[in-house]
């Protein structure tokens, strides 16, 4: 390979590698999973390959690239309609602290020690575990933390209570996603599907298919996002 071929092929690689990863969006760089990290690796691969390869041809690098781009659109677009499929690919969030207790079953899982546990948490300047209500290990590898009520900063809207809230849930609760109802949560909260089918109908709102997103909030109320689309042209109810 001479050094023309070489300055070529370089300015090409990367001039389609920045195409692409645009094409594929920020979640590629935001959001870490396992998925998006072999993702990553195989487009990186490739586009070294087609840049210092010379048995490899130009062509044949540029359409290789192509079609892992593809490849990764149609799993990311079959990743938004199944949710077995999104689980089967990028994981599910783990409960590593429930009201204050550690999950020790869930940390051998995740093989995260106490010390890994203790640096993400001090990365959210928490310093001590018995200020954490809950704490979920996300499927990028972050940590999402809710911390116990008394250490929570009082905010605008507390003040304006007169009577604080009372807690029926101990974090809010997706009930409804892409029109179809969370099972796993219904059963696992106890919460009754025609108490919630209430709860819609008097939001006017016939059908849970009609739902994008359902949360239920820690004091028992609904949080509602309907459904975009030709089938609901009333504005979102929230």
């Amino acid at each position: 390979m001479n050094i023309a071929e070489l300055g070529i092929r370089l300015i090409l690689s990367f001039l389609t590698l920045l195409f692409l990863t645009r094409v594929m969006g920020r979640k590629e760089i935001s959001q870490m999973t396992f998925f998006n990290f072999v993702s990553a690796i195989a487009l990186g691969t490739l586009g070294a390959s087609l840049a210092v390869d010379s048995t490899l041809s130009i062509r044949n690098g540029v359409l290789a690239l192509a079609a892992w781009t593809l490849f990764t659109l149609v799993t990311g677009l079959i990743d938004l309609k199944s949710k077995g499929v999104r689980k089967a690919v990028e994981g599910s969030p783990k409960v590593v602290i429930r009201q204050g207790n550690i999950m020790d079953h869930e940390l051998k899982k995740l093989r995260l020690d106490l010390d890994a546990l203790n640096e993400l948490l001090r990365k959210k300047n928490v310093f001590s575990i018995k200020d954490v209500d809950y704490a979920i290990f996300e499927t990028d590898g972050t940590l999402s933390i809710l911390k116990k009520e008394a250490k929570q900063p009082l905010t605008k809207e507390d003040r304006m209570k007169a009577t604080p809230a009372i807690k029926q849930y101990p974090i809010p609760i997706p009930i409804i996603e892409d029109g179809r109802y969370n099972e796993k949560h219904l059963q696992q909260y106890n919460i009754n599907k025609e108490w919630v089918d209430q709860q819609l109908v008097q939001q006017g709102i016939q059908s849970s298919a009609n739902v994008f997103y359902a949360e239920l909030q820690t004091d028992g109320t609904i949080f509602i996002d309907k459904m975009d689309g030709p089938q609901d042209e009333s504005p979102r109810v929230h």
